[in-house]
């Protein structure tokens, strides 16, 4: 029988796919028309044109498989149009999740984030069960997030949906073609553009990890429970620092205050509004999440799934590696 993944010409879909060709499953991957497919050139998988706001395209894609793995999000810190991210993000999790439903899917992997959970302020590492709240969430991109999640959750419950959830944390490595926030930080770092840090930090975790814990969650996780797929923790000045070794450049030495990078952030959205740029360089939202360290713990995958990381440095060698290989702008 066929699994279905979505988000397969994305950075972390992409791996997903990967690994499920691996392991010798029939792979179909919903893709808009037009997308940039260069993720899945010369993979053996079936491609379904589609959209998550396209409900007759989402059961047409779902006909015949048996498992579906949703990874799809709009992943932006920053949109000029709000609504476009709750569209897909959480209109379009809910419509697929119902027509994966009708269409008798035996099992779901939803890839949600660790955006959605909960941050203790002292900065020890969170689990899955830490409080939260939707009034926590900084920004669109997690409000959407949270959201989605919770309308999976809904569905587990009300209408016996077959899904267990997966919280990636912070996915690094090859093939971010797009690239995700973290990864034009990543590539920025290592070609000398940034030689100042905040006070923050973030799990670090290779894409290719997140992508096995994904297969994990298929064979071994509880329908309706969430399993935190990370890494390690670490500063932003130790992320950038460990860049500069792998690069052979001086560690970025100068600590910005974040009342400092704020007013930076304003100004750049206000000039992306009027030049029609949707990637400022710096964000209000991402300002604010900055504001505390998003550290984690996979301690429950590691246990119920046998899931397991390495090391950062080496997440953080593939990503480099991969974007001195690739031309990025």
């Amino acid at each position: 029988m066929t699994t279905l993944v979505t988000g397969a010409t994305g950075f972390v879909g992409a791996a997903v796919a990967r690994h499920l060709l691996a392991a010798g499953k029939s792979v179909r991957v919903l893709t808009r028309k037009g997308n940039d497919r260069r993720n899945i050139e010369g993979l053996a998988v079936e491609v379904a044109e589609g959209d998550l706001t396209c409900r007759s395209s989402l059961e047409a894609a779902l006909s015949g498989c048996c498992a579906l793995y949703h990874v799809a999000a709009d992943y932006r810190i920053w949109v000029p149009d709000p609504d476009s991210i709750y569209r897909v993000n959480v209109e379009g999790t809910r419509q697929l999740m119902l027509a994966a439903l009708e269409a008798g899917v035996e099992r779901v992997v939803y890839t949600s984030s660790v955006a959605t959970l909960g941050l203790h302020k002292n900065g020890s590492a969170a689990d899955e069960a830490t409080p939260v709240r939707l009034e926590d969430m900084v920004g669109h991109y997690k409000r959407s997030k949270f959201l989605g999640e919770a309308e999976v959750q809904r569905l587990i419950a009300e209408k016996g949906l077959p899904a267990v959830i997966v919280n990636p944390s912070t996915p690094v490595g090859p093939r971010d073609i797009k690239p995700t926030p973290t990864g034009r930080m990543i590539a920025d770092a290592a070609a000398g553009r940034m030689p100042a840090y905040v006070d923050t930090g973030l799990n670090i975790v290779h894409v290719d990890d997140v992508a096995a814990g994904h297969l994990l969650a298929f064979k071994h996780g509880k329908i309706g429970e969430r399993y935190i797929l990370g890494g390690e923790n670490l500063t932003l000045k130790e992320i950038l620092t460990e860049i500069a070794r792998i690069t052979g450049r001086k560690p970025p030495s100068i600590s910005l205050p974040h009342d400092l990078i704020m007013p930076i952030a304003y100004v750049a959205e206000f000039i992306a509004r009027l030049t029609g740029n949707a990637d400022p360089m710096v964000t209000v939202d991402g300002v604010r999440m900055a504001r505390k360290k998003m550290f984690f713990t996979s301690a429950k995958a590691e246990r119920d799934l046998g899931y397991h990381f390495r090391p950062a440095n080496q997440a953080l060698a593939d990503a480099v590696a991969w974007f001195s290989q690739t031309a990025h702008p």
